[in-house]
């Protein structure tokens, strides 16, 4: 594209490494990446032009070059899908998982400037390319009962997507807004608030705490399987409906195994509902009576508030 010896202009050095980029990071390869349309609007090329821009080696083509750094940048991308989902990738062998992490940047490419946002689409791809149910159950996986005993997991699919949803959680906590460093609402905050001015009051919750529901305990198992020895293997847990409570502190993620009627009050305070209509919403999921519930309400509140939880309240005069 220039005279031999001749410095290209800066200009045309960015057009060529933008090109470049378009080529080696197509998700169908490199003759693909060659004819699509950021390509061709860079440097119009036609079919077996591709020397013009890139020459050959002694033993290899232009093509063949530009494979290489094709498929080194595929296999990093591989790599750090791994990386944020590491405890999926250990359950489901290497191999397997990269081939679903493979499959996912073809449906997925890459689209943001960093590589922050690389597995946010990775359960929803999961679910997408989940196998029908009688799929599924031809090749079941399995479990131990409660009673210790193995048993046969059906739906099994769902216990991976759950398995990367709540990984995909704990990253995102972890990468996200905290509040390292600021003042947190103290139970002794909440004690100063008035049982008349109560029911109006309204909690705002630190930035960096979620609320997943789950079809199977996927919280106990990741604990779990973190504990175990790397050839140690942990039975997948029969299917239950779950919640979970993440947070960070001090940036280390935090995860709290819920019930409904905790989940659905964090829930109610999350959406702005003050702390009477909250309450009023999970009391319709609470399996115990008044009495109880007022004394799980208060040690809740003081657990929540004691793990950082909310950052302060608002009362309405």
């Amino acid at each position: 594209m220039n005279a031999p010896h001749t410095p290209p202009e800066s200009g045309e050095v960015s057009r060529v490494q933008r090109w470049f980029q378009a080529v080696v990071s197509h998700p169908d390869g490199v003759e693909a990446g060659t004819d699509s349309a950021e390509a061709q609007r860079l440097i119009q090329l036609a079919p077996g032009e591709l020397e013009k821009v890139i020459t050959r080696s002694r033993a290899l083509s232009a093509a063949e070059r530009l494979a290489i750094y094709a498929n080194a940048y595929h296999t990093r991308l591989i790599e750090c899908v791994g990386e944020v989902f590491p405890m999926l990738k250990r359950v489901l062998g290497e191999e397997a998982f990269d081939g679903f992490a493979f499959g996912y940047l073809q449906d997925y490419p890459p689209r943001s400037y960093t590589l922050n946002e690389l597995g946010r689409h990775f359960p929803r791809y999961l679910q997408e390319t989940r196998p029908a149910p009688d799929d599924a159950q031809s090749e079941p996986a399995r479990a131990v009962s409660s009673n210790g005993k193995p048993a046969v997991v059906e739906n099994w699919p769902d216990f991976l997507i759950d398995l990367a949803r709540l990984e995909w959680a704990i990253y995102e906590v972890f990468d996200g807004p905290g509040v390292e460093g600021q003042t947190l609402l103290h139970a002794a905050d909440l004690l100063d608030v008035s049982p008349e001015r109560w029911p109006q009051a309204q909690l705002q919750p630190v930035p960096c705490l979620q609320l997943l529901t789950t079809r199977f305990p996927v919280n106990d198992y990741y604990t779990a399987l973190r504990k175990a020895k790397p050839d140690e293997a942990v039975p997948i847990p029969l299917p239950g409906e779950s919640f979970v409570a993440l947070t960070r502190r001090q940036f280390i993620v935090r995860r709290y195994n819920l019930s409904r009627t905790e989940f659905e009050l964090l829930r109610a305070i999350k959406e702005e509902l003050t702390i009477g209509q909250a309450i009023e919403r999970a009391a319709l999921t609470a399996k115990v009576e008044v009495d109880q519930l007022a004394a799980d309400l208060k040690l809740w509140f003081r657990n929540w508030t004691a793990e950082g939880f909310f950052q302060a309240a608002h009362i309405s005069r």
